[in-house]
């Protein structure tokens, strides 16, 4: 879409070169011939160094936007953002081409697979799957009976995909108006899974608003877990039944998170730090240690606080 184009749909003017839009990113990720925003000081440092062809801001911030990046004006721009992102949807149905699936892949009769999908030698899918367009499958993966796999997700070799797993389906976002309405945030982009990832039944994983959520080679995920769109699993993660992880969680290497753990967004745990179970996260840890409790702290800690509550109740 025409840049000019898109502003007039959102109700909004520029002085510059008009030029065509391919898509909406991050500030940091966006190229000239993309559209970002910017609606969170905590993030300034990257507005003067961003690369996008235009950016929603507020006037106050303005000045911040570098040389031959095109300043959007609003007074809403995260709204702005999730307006404009309806207009870049790829479409759910596609003329990609037959699936190409390698001889020695054994799929079950009712496995529905959308054009474009490529399935590996030594694949096996089960009864009910259903593989959306463009997927890419992995040599050696087993894909149980009714998992869903949304358009453009792409899985590694020797997976396992337990029953009922949904992977790309999108995240839980929205912007609101000031007078209470909810604007969906449409997410284009997708989810890489690496190579040997196990997935419980019924876990679901939210594609990418922009970009990629990811789950890291050998990372294993128990059955009826939430992760956002956007998050980063790190290599040989363990995340046990009901964990929930909101949107751009980053963890590192071998983190585990006991069951009915989570986390609050935009944060990062590091390589091998353990949550234990109902641990609620809402700030980044660096430290290697293991954690308990809400509020947050260190394990030995907490177990130290419950022996001095339990003798307050003798």
């Amino acid at each position: 879409m025409r840049l000019r184009t898109l502003a007039q749909k959102l109700e909004l003017s520029f002085e510059g070169e008009d030029f065509e839009i391919s898509a909406i990113n991050t500030l940091d990720a966006a190229t000239p011939q993309e559209i970002s925003f910017f609606d969170n000081p905590k993030y300034l440092e990257k507005l003067p160094l961003t690369k996008a062809g235009a950016v929603f801001v507020k006037q106050a911030f303005a000045d911040q936007v570098p040389q031959g990046t095109i300043a959007l004006i609003t007074d809403e721009p995260y709204l702005k953002m999730a307006m404009a992102s309806y207009y870049f949807q790829k479409p759910l149905k596609r003329d990609a081409g037959a699936p190409k699936i390698a001889e020695t892949a054994q799929i079950d009769e009712n496995v529905h697979i959308g054009s474009g999908a490529v399935i590996g030698e030594n694949v096996t899918i089960l009864s009910g799957a259903v593989i959306g367009e463009e997927v890419e499958i992995g040599d050696g993966t087993l894909i149980h009976p009714n998992v869903t796999l949304y358009n453009d997700v792409k899985i590694g070799k020797k997976c396992i995909i337990q029953a009922g797993a949904v992977i790309g389906s999108d995240g839980f976002g929205y912007a609101h108006t000031r007078t209470g309405e909810h604007v969906k945030i449409y997410h284009n982009g997708n989810v890489i899974i690496e190579d040997d990832v196990e997935i419980g039944a019924n876990t679901t994983i939210d594609r990418a608003v922009f970009g990629s959520t990811r789950i890291k080679k050998g990372a294993k995920i128990d059955n009826l877990i939430q992760i956002g769109h956007n998050c980063e699993i790190g290599e040989y993660a363990i995340l046990v039944s009901q964990v929930g992880l909101s949107g751009s969680t980053k963890l590192g290497r071998n983190v585990v998170m006991g069951g009915q753990s989570a986390t609050s967004g935009h944060l990062e745990i590091g390589d091998f730090v353990t949550i234990a179970a109902r641990g609620g996260v809402t700030k980044s840890i660096k430290t290697k240690d293991v954690y308990s409790g809400f509020p947050l702290m260190r394990h030995k800690e907490w177990l130290r606080l419950q022996a001095k509550i339990a003798k307050l109740l003798k």
